[in-house]
């Protein structure tokens, strides 16, 4: 029986290029940031149908913070990017910890229903931790 999805489909978009995360520097300790981008958009790589959903950031930053506008774009940028919803959590969290160095972070994707389903991923990274 052959499959429907191929590994081609599995790794789509996931080593795409994106626009950069800018940061800045903190200036406080010890508190949570949470961003949350309520119209987020992919796209299948198998269907090519979109994917609606919110995505949630919360971080605890340590000497940097993101700068919003960038992490706007860069969000954005996933409009036409086929990868499958939970590997674009999962490249949001890698992203984030890349560009800001965070002491903890959390990216949920709550993806709207498709075919009678609904999706909520869940990602997080710590220091603690060192992985997900």
């Amino acid at each position: 029986m052959k499959r429907a999805y191929t590994d081609e489909h599995a790794e789509a978009g996931v080593r795409a290029p994106l626009p950069e995360i800018e940061t800045w520097p903190n200036q406080y300790a010890g508190y949570e940031v949470e961003i949350v981008m309520p119209e987020f958009t992919s796209v299948c790589p198998k269907t090519g149908l979109p994917d609606f959903g919110k995505i949630a950031l919360v971080y605890v930053p340590d000497k940097l913070c993101l700068e919003l506008k960038s992490y706007k774009m860069y969000l954005l940028a996933y409009r036409d990017l086929g990868i499958f919803q939970e590997n674009a959590v999962n490249r949001v969290l890698e992203d984030v910890v890349k560009a800001a160095k965070p002491i903890s972070a959390t990216v949920t994707g709550d993806f709207s229903a498709r075919g009678g389903l609904t999706t909520l991923v869940t990602a997080s990274w710590s220091r603690k931790r060192g992985k997900r």
